[in-house]
């Protein structure tokens, strides 16, 4: 019979299904070699410009006859700066864009950092390190921000490790620069230099990265801010996250703002421009945090956060031994279970938020940012009543925070999965 006898229809839709592409840049794909040589270079700077009083600490505190605690608030003042303004930048990224607000940010703060050499008293040179921080706020949730919006999740973590490990050179380089610099020059040429450097990386920064493709403007009302805020910290697995970064930076922050005091002391006692060189140790960050993903793909998340604990409450107990060969072994430990930490935690915080990323960046970074602040002035402050013996203890005690936020979430998942077998 034909169709018309049967009533059947001769029309067919042969309209083929059409794949959905994913325009978000990959590995090898156009873009991606740019934007993450850029936002590479702007973790250099960051990094660079936070931390350049660090090693210089011993020589600012003899400038100026204070104490390594009242010193240390030269790096404090730049990371509280910077956590107490990350959210209001992020909230502005938001608005105006991710590369707008890094682009500002980056100019404000090298334009502050070409100001830092001049500072007449400690009081100036703190309000300065303070304004330098705020600016910088705009570039961290913002950068990790764009990275969730423009990058394929599957590449999620490598991206982010990179940035991370930008961050880990920056603070290398600024570290060793400045040793080396100050024992001929001075402190004030020295962060001078950082300053100069940082300029450079900021204009490629700008010149690099492209366009931003998959953002969307978000609102600016102080509301709807508030709410999302709110969503975030009501997320278990957010708070635990920002207080792991907290904890971890904690450890960081106080071994790093104390190490040139203890390595200037007997039995080291070392020079300036050897002290600063201690830093080249922030090469193995770069490698931990770049390798992030693949330790998470083989342990998993809460796996790779117990590697990263472990290995820096090793680093922290091996530093204790008067030998200088350990106390560098020691360091090695302490920056790539560092860094191995950080990017694991920063990555989970883009991949759990499901809406306000920038928020839940900044709320992380703010966090992480609290940890140096609080790292650099506990660690001073132990150092100053216990020597480095007290900054370890402080370090240990910090992991140990660390590991137990970490045993409390693998509980709480395995609850969570039972809950689910037993509904079903």
């Amino acid at each position: 019979m034909s169709p018309a006898s049967t009533g059947a229809s001769t029309t067919v839709d042969a309209t083929p299904a059409v794949p959905v592409v994913d325009s978000r840049m990959a590995p090898g794909g156009p873009g991606y070699r740019r934007m993450s040589f850029a936002l590479f270079l702007a973790g250099v700077a960051t990094f660079a410009l936070l931390y350049s009083t660090q090693a210089l600490l011993p020589l600012i505190s003899g400038e100026f006859g204070v104490a390594a605690s009242e010193a240390s608030w030269t790096v404090a003042a730049a990371t509280g700066g910077l956590a107490l303004f990350v959210l209001p930048m992020s909230a502005l990224s938001e608005r105006f864009g991710r590369r707008t607000v890094m682009t500002a940010s980056l100019a404000v703060a090298v334009t502050v950092g070409l100001l830092v050499p001049f500072a007449p008293n400690l009081t100036a040179l703190v309000v300065l390190r303070a304004v330098q921080g705020a600016a910088l706020a705009g570039l961290p949730a913002s950068a990790t921000a764009y990275l969730a919006e423009e990058v394929r999740p599957k590449a999620l973590i490598t991206a982010i490790g990179l940035f991370v490990a930008g961050n880990s050179v920056g603070g290398m380089s600024g570290r060793v620069i400045t040793g080396w610099v100050a024992q001929e020059w001075g402190w004030r040429v020295a962060v001078g230099v950082i300053g100069g450097i940082a300029v450079a990386c900021a204009v490629a920064f700008r010149l690099l990265l492209p366009a931003p493709r998959h953002f969307r403007p978000g609102s600016l009302r102080p509301r709807v801010l508030a709410r999302t805020v709110r969503d975030h910290l009501s997320n278990p697995l957010l708070c635990r996250l920002y207080a792991i970064g907290a904890l971890f930076m904690t450890v960081f922050g106080g071994v790093y703002t104390v190490i040139g005091y203890r390595l200037t002391q007997a039995p080291f006692s070392l020079p300036q421009g050897i002290i600063g060189s201690i830093f080249l140790v922030y090469l193995v960050g770069t490698v931990s945090a770049s390798t992030a993903g693949r330790l998470v793909g083989r342990l998993g998340r809460r796996g790779a956060l117990y590697a990263a604990g472990a290995t820096t409450a090793t680093g922290l107990l091996v530093s204790l031994s008067g030998s200088l060969p350990l106390v560098l072994l020691g360091l090695v430990l302490i920056t790539g279970g560092f860094f191995a930490g950080h990017a694991v935690a920063s990555s989970a915080v883009s991949k759990t938020a499901a809406h306000g990323r920038a928020q839940a960046a900044a709320l992380y970074q703010s966090a992480y940012y609290v940890g140096s602040s609080a790292g650099s002035t506990l660690g001073a402050v132990a150092f100053h009543t216990g020597g480095w013996t007290g900054t370890v203890g402080v370090g240990l005690l910090a992991v140990l925070g660390v590991v137990t936020i970490t045993v409390f979430g693998t509980r709480a998942a395995r609850l969570g999965r039972e809950r689910l077998t037993t509904a079903a």
